[in-house]
């Protein structure tokens, strides 16, 4: 009796075991379709063309819906295919926090914790965003029309697969300080302009000018060189300051728009595709990170496509990057002779660590995708994050892998 019940117990201890390695496969699998295998795995292209194409298609839905004889003969089919999109948007949520687990940054936090971070993530937020508007609208039985346009958010999943939208986002987040500058010079010349108008023409129009506030509406519009002509400066003195406030409206609003755009051109010209989490958990090297060294170090690498025999680097250059190597095969031709790199591979690293040159050419055997880490890069994360490049330092020294 004995031997029976301790074979059943190891019986179900093994079927368990066996159920345990087959959902963690089948969850190490679903992070690389959804996450991970971007742009090299069959599965993940297709998941990525279904979602943008769910995508489109919602917005298109949601512009269709608003025309009344749309709305009234297909009621019933806009209805059923937003449930349908919800159910897939939801699903992709809550396969997106169940694959945190596996993300390198944060797979030796606690589970919970690891979902908990995920789900902080901006994209991540803006997927709940996009499916929350239903389950108010219908779950809770509230009445919520207005939250109908939070569907309009399903666009900025869209950044999750496009570049510009994602640099673009990085762009404003950098040069916020700027903008913000922008900002107060914009308040302050609409309060400037409300003020100077009201003092020149309260007399005259008193029910349009009788206040500064009241002012105001006219300031906007002749700062941004609306001029929608409802409310007019009619006195000599106030159709020339009015010719004043035009012209330095163009010059106000020029300032954030030449912020954005320079910003915008630097990124476009220094990078061709997004470095995300995903990309850089390829990297040994960068998947030792946590979470939080990982979004301190990402702003600072730039990423590119090269093409197959193409030169990165050439022997007696001096070291002035680290290239991390993302996908693709990269050679190294030195007198001692010839070896390949592989996806993961980190090189020109001693010679940027040491000051001194090349040792070795570089070329690329196919086409590759490189991260890359500019010298004052690195001495700027060795000021405000010295423990991140201690990091580098200290893996770089004790691997076999990286360039000497």
């Amino acid at each position: 009796m004995a031997d029976r019940h301790h074979a059943q117990h190891a019986t179900a201890h093994t079927t368990t075991a066996q159920r345990t390695g087959r959902l963690a496969r089948l969850r190490r699998r679903t992070y690389e379709i959804i996450e991970a295998g971007r742009g090299d795995d069959r599965a993940s292209k297709a998941f990525d063309f279904f979602i943008i194409v769910l995508i489109l298609l919602n917005i298109a839905a949601f512009v269709a819906e608003t025309v009344p004889s749309l709305h009234r003969e297909y009621a019933a089919y806009f209805h059923l295919f937003e449930v349908f999109s919800v159910a897939i948007f939801t699903l992709e949520y809550v396969a997106r926090l169940w694959v945190a687990v596996e993300m390198p940054f944060l797979s030796r936090l606690p589970a919970w914790r690891a979902r908990l971070q995920m789900a902080r993530r901006p994209a991540i937020v803006i997927d709940l965003l996009a499916i929350l508007p239903f389950y108010l609208g219908h779950v809770m039985g509230l009445d919520l029309r207005v939250l109908r346009i939070l569907r309009l958010l399903r666009f900025f999943k869209l950044s999750r697969y496009s570049p510009a939208l994602h640099t673009l986002v990085r762009v404003i987040a950098k040069e916020r300080r700027a903008l913000t500058g922008a900002l107060l010079l914009l308040v302050a010349a609409v309060l400037f302009a409300a003020s100077g108008i009201h003092y020149l023409e309260h007399e005259v129009q008193p029910d349009k000018f009788g206040s500064v506030p009241a002012a105001a509406w006219w300031a906007v519009a002749t700062l941004t060189t609306v001029g929608y002509g409802d409310v007019t400066p009619i006195t000599p003195l106030g159709r020339l300051f009015g010719g004043i406030v035009m012209v330095a409206g163009l010059c106000v609003l020029a300032l954030p728009v030449a912020i954005i755009s320079t910003g915008f051109a630097q990124e476009v010209g220094r990078r061709d595709f997004v470095v995300n989490w995903s990309l850089m958990s390829r990297i040994p090297l960068l998947a030792d990170l946590d979470a939080r060294h990982v979004a301190a170090i990402m702003p600072m690498l730039h990423a590119h496509n090269l093409p197959p025999n193409m030169e990165i680097m050439a022997e007696g250059s001096p070291g002035d990057a680290i290239y991390f190597l993302a996908s693709g095969r990269v050679k190294r031709l030195a007198e001692g002779g010839a070896s390949e790199l592989t996806t993961g591979a980190a090189f020109g690293v001693t010679a940027l660590l040491r000051n001194d040159r090349h040792r070795a050419s570089f070329h690329t055997a196919s086409k590759v995708r490189v991260l890359k880490l500019h010298r004052a890069d690195f001495h700027q994360l060795e000021v405000t994050h010295p423990e991140i490049a201690a990091h580098l330092r200290r893996i770089a020294e004790e691997s076999n892998d990286v360039d000497v």
